[in-house]
């Protein structure tokens, strides 16, 4: 049998019609770039992660720029993240000017540890405390992070919150008052990606920006076409962060499904849960569900030993699985000149060296994941004979 990773086509193939059906009427307007598609886009986005606005954006990686130029971070200024993420969050932050200041991971969750954040800032010297700008809490593999004591503490310190979901459209992340928010719209800003390979994702690249505040939005709106404030004034150096009709009109029609499709990934990964335990494989640690919804972008196992042999096996077997993230952003060769050794940040690098990601995908089947699970069985019996 072979699994991969990620199937699309079973997904396209459920809603092709209505796909080429909306495609082909962005071809007839003959109108690309913004326009109506991506202005009903906007208005369904924000809905759906009940925030008062969204702004498209041409990726996930320039929602999360635009983000940080709306928010004043330029040259000189820090910005607090993790180290253990997609390369963009970080490749952001540079690209104003500004320079990453890493703390690092809860064990269980992979996203940010809200104590480190603490000691982080309460570490530094006034001086240097005034250059901090801004937080990029990461909703790593689709479960939010633990945003109160964040945004507490951004609040402190007067920091701008910008959420990187890129991976989490839809989690949900519950206060302690009862309230219940999505990911995207508690902070500053909430960044989307609508990679292909996202939860919802376009045919092409794309990306959103919500915000609860008509300033930011309408700043936003005016960033991502060059700073034109009217035709060919221009108040502001912003860029060409234009989302595509195209992907408007894709995302229009997936979004309608994302909730029935991310329901199957919870399924898909309470099947996981079962399979191990039937296997009796209790010494994999499979993905900790801490707070209130888990959309489930990657289904992620924690294995002590022999995580790129299980791999390797799992390949050899027709099963498609992934590392991410194999090299912490502080060991990055382009960072380098930030002096960090791999064991500043001793949860992520851990983290680096024993995450396996399974397919989850929602039209994965049961006997798939039996047949992923029974190979993860075979393989721990190897390892255990020859141990």
């Amino acid at each position: 049998m072979k699994v991969p990773l990620l199937d699309l086509k079973r997904q396209f193939e459920g809603i092709k019609d209505e796909i080429m059906a909306a495609t082909e009427e962005v071809y007839q307007s003959q109108q690309f770039i913004l326009g109506p598609k991506v202005a009903e886009l906007e208005d369904n986005v924000a809905t759906y992660c009940k925030g008062k606005y969204a702004v498209g954006v041409s990726s996930g990686t320039d929602a999360l720029l635009i983000s940080l130029m709306a928010a004043g971070v330029g040259i000189g200024d820090v910005v607090v993240t993790t180290p253990y993420t997609f390369f963009a969050t970080v490749g952001a932050i540079v690209r104003v000017g500004a320079q990453p200041l890493f703390v690092d991971i809860d064990s269980k969750t992979y996203n940010m540890d809200p104590g480190k954040l603490e000691d982080a800032l309460s570490a530094l010297g006034e001086q240097e405390r005034s250059r901090v700008k801004a937080v990029i809490p990461i909703h790593l593999y689709g479960q939010c992070a633990d945003m109160e004591p964040i945004l507490k503490i951004a609040e402190h310190y007067g920091l701008a919150v910008v959420e990187d979901a890129a991976q989490a459209i839809g989690a949900e992340y519950q206060f302690q008052d009862g309230r219940v928010k999505k990911a995207g719209a508690m902070g500053s800003y909430g960044c989307f990606s609508f990679y292909p390979t996202k939860n919802l994702g376009a045919a092409g690249e794309g990306g959103m920006v919500v915000t609860q505040d008509e300033t930011t939005y309408n700043h936003l709106k005016i960033l991502r076409n060059h700073g034109d404030i009217k035709r060919y004034e221009h108040g502001f150096v912003g860029g060409n962060f234009r989302l595509h009709a195209i992907q408007a009109a894709v995302l229009i029609i997936k979004l309608k499904y994302l909730d029935e499709w991310t329901n199957q990934r919870i399924a898909n990964a309470n099947s996981y849960r079962n399979a191990f335990k039937e296997a009796g494989l209790d010494n994999i640690l499979l993905p900790v569900e801490k707070e209130k919804r888990h959309v489930y972008h990657q289904f992620v196992l924690r294995v002590e030993k022999g995580r790129d042999r299980l791999k390797a096996f799992l390949n050899e077997n027709d099963i498609g699985c992934e590392v991410y993230y194999p090299v912490p952003l502080h060991m990055q060769a382009c960072f380098r000149h930030m002096n960090y050794a791999p064991e500043d940040f001793p949860e992520s690098k851990k983290a680096a060296l024993e995450t396996l990601a399974l397919p989850i995908y929602p039209e994965l089947g049961n006997e798939e994941i039996y047949y992923v699970v029974d190979n993860i069985k075979k393989f721990m019996k190897i390892e255990k004979k020859e141990g």
